[in-house]
């Protein structure tokens, strides 16, 4: 059963992609959807790391004390100044590990 929804997931993402890909298909979205569209990332990325940040332990934790605040306050910093993801991502990971370590 678990093998049917994999491929199910295969099929549904591969189709969903090669629709709005593929250049040949006639399928064409007009300037409003597509304006819509570009909150969809932030949205989403929005979802993924606020409850993880803020909720860690399913509990709101909103003190100088959580490493995932201090964690994500560096990793926006570093990114907004140095534009660079590897740096950003390598330095962040490793500043929060730290945190982590002395913090909890």
């Amino acid at each position: 059963m678990t093998l049917l929804y994999i491929l199910a997931m295969t099929a549904l993402v591969f189709t969903s992609r090669y629709l709005f890909l593929e250049p040949k298909l006639p399928l064409r979205l007009n300037a409003q959807v597509q304006r819509l569209l570009q909150y969809s990332s932030p949205a989403v990325l929005t979802a993924i790391w606020a409850p993880i940040v803020f909720l860690p332990e399913n509990e709101l934790w909103l003190s100088p004390a959580n490493p995932y605040i201090l964690g994500a306050i560096l990793a926006a910093l570093l990114a907004w100044f140095t534009k660079n993801v590897l740096l950003t991502t390598l330095v962040s990971m490793g500043a929060f590990l730290i945190l982590n370590y002395y913090l909890t």
